[in-house]
């Protein structure tokens, strides 16, 4: 036998707090923000699959198990000094021999990747007969903080490219700031139920079909009914049902 479901003093002072500042909220409403409160429910939204995932951490683990969070990458870092200063926010990198373009010390750097890599000896790659124009980008400081340093002698480093955009990072966990950071949406669990518009992990949905049905909903209003101060809500989600 299950126990009774009760109400914390926090989450009755959280729960009337919603209350008095949303006085249209009906017993669905409240009883969501219960649940989003007792399960640390942070539900998130990936727009790139149109997919709803009950956390940003069963999102990333999946996206990393599939292989399309981030890849592991090898760099060339040429000797000498680079075209790369402390004011150079972003870098275009030949893959083939770390000739770098900085987007402050040259007025094209774009077109100059471009030029370049399309003559570049050591470019083996070939699309339709002719070279690849494939080139590496990066806005992460610590990969441009790299080619700013005079080096002796080439070298190659491992480095991360995000799985969305390509870019490179010097690290994996700098692709998942900067996915968290652009390509995410937090939702509440209100908001969950009230669109259409998007899917629901199969995981997620399984959790809200658990614990959005009458039987615990009813526990819930069992619980309410146990504080005098939830009387004249439940009174009134009586009066309109």
């Amino acid at each position: 036998m299950t126990s009774a479901l009760t109400i914390s003093d926090a989450q009755k002072a959280d729960l009337l707090k919603m209350l008095k500042k949303n006085r249209s909220a009906d017993l669905i409403t409240l009883y969501l923000a219960f649940i989003e409160e007792k399960f640390q429910l942070r539900p998130i939204l990936y727009p790139r699959e149109k997919m709803i995932y009950q956390s940003l951490d069963d999102l990333i683990h999946k996206l990393e198990k599939q292989g399309k969070l981030w890849r592991e990458t090898e760099i060339t870092i040429q000797f000498g000094q680079q075209s790369v200063n402390e004011q150079t926010k972003k870098i275009y990198i030949c893959p083939f021999t770390g000739k770098v373009f900085g987007d402050n010390t040259h007025p094209n750097p774009q077109d100059a990747i471009y030029d370049w890599v399309s003559r570049c000896p050591e470019n083996k790659e070939r699309v339709g007969g002719l070279p690849a124009k494939r080139f590496f980008v990066s806005e992460d400081p610590e990969v441009i903080k790299n080619y700013i340093s005079e080096r002796k002698a080439s070298v190659k480093k491992v480095v991360y490219s995000s799985a969305i955009t390509g870019k490179l990072f010097n690290s994996k966990q700098a692709v998942i700031e900067d996915f968290k950071k652009n390509y995410i949406k937090p939702l509440t669990m209100l908001e969950v139920q009230n669109q259409n518009r998007y899917q629901i992990d199969e995981t997620f949905l399984q959790f809200i079909q658990t614990h959005l049905n009458e039987d615990k909903i009813a526990a819930f209003v069992e619980a309410l009914s146990k504080h005098s101060e939830f009387e004249p809500y439940l009174a009134k989600w009586v009066e309109t049902e």
